[in-house]
């Protein structure tokens, strides 16, 4: 299985490293593991939905 790291993510994503590591450690990235000091996620992992984004959507 390919892996990136957290900042290869963000630059996909295009979201910061900071947020990618959140969804990490909140286990919100299926696959994601911790080695030594970095996030490794699978090159096929699905964006997670922001849900400081999610609540605005639905407020409105």
């Amino acid at each position: 299985m390919e892996y990136l790291t957290s900042a290869e993510c963000a630059e996909k994503w295009n979201v910061s490293q900071r947020r990618v590591a959140i969804y990490c450690k909140e286990g919100r990235i299926d696959g994601a593991v911790f080695r030594g000091r970095m996030w490794l996620i699978p090159s096929d992992a699905e964006k997670p939905i922001d849900p400081r984004k999610a609540r605005q959507i639905a407020n409105k």
